[in-house]
């Protein structure tokens, strides 16, 4: 594994000689010395070599070096470096092996919602909140009146019977009340768990049956595009499905005149400061979530070990229900410290922002700024309107200093000829980051060229995934930007791609692999006693080995491009989504005998969400159906996994063992022969595949249509 360099090297960038193609690679921001100076990540490498005798200021490439290999030191020094709050234990830092089998922080107790406020004990007053929706005007909290909310809404939910080891689930938008209700989960120790609201009744149910949760929080109905949509029904029917459920926590977003009967005892969010024993008044808990009159209550915490389930998220559900996924307090604490200090260089001054929703990892990360002192800002509502320039006047407008979104919304954005820093005062904004899918050189350089402004700003080009909770390829403010490349693997994470024969290799695409273990792993799946099923998602392919699923080459000098998942996952906006979800409500039409769908994105772009469907004997798709089909796709699951495109076909490939295959389709509508994008001979029905071909045949054996 190349280690990361200041220098670009292997070929001319931006020619078709440069390993990662043409296009890639051309610079287009040094960091300068002053910047490198103030830089968290420079304040880091000294310390190091001031308390641990590492020398290797200055050199991002010999840092990383020392992380990956100097594994439970480096992880150590995190912890020491930021002042986690919390007790070491006298256990080893990291313990086990080989992946998955290691534990980290043996005899360590810790809780995250006690870290993330910990600016309400050292400067109360400064901003933590910073919210905006289409609903409401918003608001702003201090740390002081973060601390006092999290402190009701946790004695409240201690009043419904929550503690230590229950789940509490939240249908939630990005609001204030899903920051403040994680952080009363977190700091008793209870579980959170969430989906966004656009989410229909059965793809939340597949996610919060899995764990039983004791408490729903749950809002009303939520608005987007201009748009009102009302979710009391979904939320009768999920709570219904919860057999566990004790009680649900009603929130009024939209104001709905009329209530939803559920099968469980009701609260309402305003009313959890009633539930509260020492509080005052109800109206410390203000509807829209700004702070009422000043109280003396504050937070209390339950610190529970290291690796003691924190949250629960969710993959996509590709090859079943969606995994579970759990992770820990200790763990999430360090990783995203490290990664928002140090890669992001996140801090008190800072106002973060990164457009995301409760059903992606993107949301858990964003209130980790309260990790780093940080104000961050919540959005709900259309990244679009009533302008593609929304997220840029919602930067504007509140000062956001590093904004996070999608790629495809800064493609959207380029598309569009949008010039947001002639156009709006972003004069604090100083770095963007990017993530979801890859940005394309085409998306680096119209940052530079329309948002960008001075020589030091830093357009970051993040990639990870649920599974860790993080990225672990990103940037460095040590390093240059380049067009089209991520910087290069993040501290702590032992990056690799490998061949198909599990040998590491650079300049050509391969398998991302972590080939040494990062904290934020997870802990394992929620319901998987013996771990063989977490083990099997990850480690199965190369043995003691992370496998993630996506393509990515490694450049000479450390750079990185990421090419896309090289499983079958959808991925639309930046959310990874399953496609069994997609086929149970596709083939419940009496209709549909088989489907497949195939997500055609590249690089920085959605792509085309492409239905193929065998229809029962007889019938012949017609624009009744299609209609049909979309509205059980927007309201069973979500307006993400609408298709562009339906089309009919004889069959659907499928191995020997039965089992549907996507990828060769996938391979065939970008431009594969069908002779390459599968062995014939592993197929049951070989010859459907040249009904895949765009423009080839139909169903009836005619030219297709396109439509």
């Amino acid at each position: 594994m190349p280690m990361p360099t200041e220098q670009p090297a292997g070929g001319t960038p931006g020619s078709q000689d440069f390993p990662a193609g043409r296009g890639y690679g051309a610079i287009l921001a040094v960091p300068s010395r002053s910047a490198i100076e103030r830089a968290r990540i420079t304040d880091y490498a000294r310390w190091l070599s001031a308390h641990r005798g590492v020398a290797c200021q200055g050199d991002y490439g010999s840092l990383w070096q020392w992380s990956v290999t100097e594994t439970a030191e480096f992880w150590s020094s995190i912890w020491d470096y930021f002042e986690v709050i919390g007790s070491r234990g006298d256990g080893p830092v990291l313990a086990g092996g080989p992946m998955p089998d290691v534990s980290w922080f043996g005899g360590a107790t810790v809780n995250y919602a006690r870290n993330a406020l910990r600016t309400a004990m050292t400067d109360p007053d400064r901003t933590a909140v910073i919210y905006r929706s289409e609903a409401s005007s918003g608001g702003t909290l201090t740390y002081r009146q973060l601390d006092q909310q999290v402190a009701a809404v946790r004695a409240g939910l201690v009043r419904l019977g929550v503690g230590r080891g229950d789940r509490v689930a939240a249908y939630l938008p990005n609001s204030p009340q899903a920051l403040i209700g994680l952080l009363a989960v977190a700091s008793l120790g209870a579980i959170w768990t969430s989906c966004s609201p656009d989410f229909g009744a059965p793809a939340v149910i597949d996610r919060f049956a899995q764990v039983s949760p004791q408490v729903l929080i749950a809002v009303d109905g939520y608005v987007y595009g201009g748009k009102v949509f009302d979710r009391q029904r979904e939320v009768a029917a999920i709570a219904a499905a919860l057999p566990g459920l004790r009680a649900v926590i009603t929130v009024e977003y939209i104001g709905a005149a009329e209530r939803a009967v559920l099968p469980v005892p009701t609260t309402s969010w305003t009313a959890l400061g009633e539930l509260a024993p020492d509080a005052p008044a109800a109206s410390g808990m203000v509807q829209d979530g700004s702070a009422g009159p000043d109280r003396q209550l504050c937070t209390e915490f339950e610190d529970v070990p290291f690796g003691y389930p924190l949250w629960v998220v969710y993959s996509s559900g590709t090859t079943g229900l969606p995994k579970p996924i759990v992770h820990g307090h200790g763990g999430i604490v360090l990783e995203h410290l490290k990664a928002l200090c140090l890669h992001q260089d996140i801090g008190q001054d800072d106002v973060f922002f990164w457009y995301t929703t409760t059903g992606w990892m993107m949301w858990n990360y964003l209130v980790g700024g309260l990790l780093a002192g940080a104000a961050v800002v919540t959005y709900d509502g259309s990244a679009v309107h009533p302008g593609t320039d929304e997220l840029w006047r919602l930067a504007a407008d509140v000062g956001v200093t590093y904004f996070g979104t999608g790629a495809p919304y800064l493609v959207s954005c380029m598309k569009a000829g949008l010039r947001p820093r002639a156009e709006l005062d972003l004069s604090r904004l100083r770095g963007v980051g990017s993530t979801g899918s890859p940005l394309p050189p085409e998306g680096f350089d119209w940052v530079y060229a329309a948002v960008a402004g001075g020589t030091d700003f830093v357009l970051g080009s993040f990639s990870g995934g649920t599974d860790l909770c993080t990225g672990f390829v990103g940037p460095c403010p040590l390093l240059p930007v380049r067009s089209g490349i991520i910087a290069g693997p993040c501290l702590g994470a032992k990056v690799e791609a490998f061949d198909a024969g599990g040998k590491p290799v650079v300049g050509e695409v391969g398998e991302l692999v972590l080939t040494a273990p990062m904290p934020s792993m997870p802990v394992g799946f929620w319901g998987d006693d013996t771990g063989a099923r977490y083990a099997a998602s990850y480690f199965d392919y190369y043995p003691g080995v992370w496998r993630h699923g996506d393509w990515i080459m490694i450049l000479p000098d450390g750079g990185c491009v990421i090419y896309g998942r090289s499983d079958a996952t959808l991925n639309r906006g930046g959310v990874r989504m399953g496609t069994s979800e997609f086929y149970r409500i596709v083939e419940e039409l009496p209709e549909v005998a088989d489907s497949l769908v195939i997500d055609t994105g590249t690089l920085g772009t959605d792509g085309r969400l492409v239905l193929y469907l065998v229809l029962a004997p007889g019938l012949t798709l017609d624009d009744e159906l299609k209609g049909r089909i979309r509205g059980a796709l927007r309201a069973a699951l979500s307006p993400r996994h609408v298709p562009d495109e339906i089309h009919q076909v004889p069959g659907v490939p499928r191995t020997l063992s039965g089992k549907k295959l996507e990828v060769p389709v996938r391979k065939i509508l970008t431009g594969t022969p069908v002779s390459q994008a599968a062995d014939p001979d592993s197929l049951a029905n070989p010859d459907v595949l040249a009904y895949f071909v765009p423009g080839g045949r139909t169903a009836e054996g005619d030219p297709a249509d396109g439509a």
